[in-house]
């Protein structure tokens, strides 16, 4: 599922703010190469015993990654359900509860982001 209303998307910050401020919300980068990163967030739905992940996707638009002063711009935002043995699965529908803590997270990340 792709969440267009995030307020997030084309959002520019250089790297060390995002790093610092995605890793103190929970947030995990996990992919990464020269040019783009991903930061997922984990949430578990205790009813079902499923994994959703909140993923970020950026790209470098000036700099390289790992150089601090690198910019990045936040370019989609999805949620999936975690599949086995790895990936995301972003056809399967999300629960209510689990939607909505996603959207409360990236609020979080937003406000944090612009601060």
């Amino acid at each position: 599922m792709i969440i267009d209303n995030s307020g997030l998307n084309g959002l520019v910050t250089d790297l060390a703010h995002i790093d610092e401020v995605s890793e103190s919300l929970g947030f995990v980068r996990w992919q990464w190469e020269y040019y783009r990163a991903t930061y997922d967030f984990k949430i578990e739905d205790k009813k079902s015993g499923e994994d959703y992940y909140l993923r970020i996707n950026t790209r470098v638009t000036e700099g390289k990654l790992e150089k601090p002063d690198a910019l990045l711009e936040i370019e989609h935002v999805y949620m999936g359900r975690a599949t086995f043995p790895h990936g995301l699965d972003y056809e399967t529908p999300i629960p209510q509860p689990i939607f909505n803590a996603a959207t409360d997270k990236l609020s979080e990340l937003k406000q944090a982001l612009s601060a």
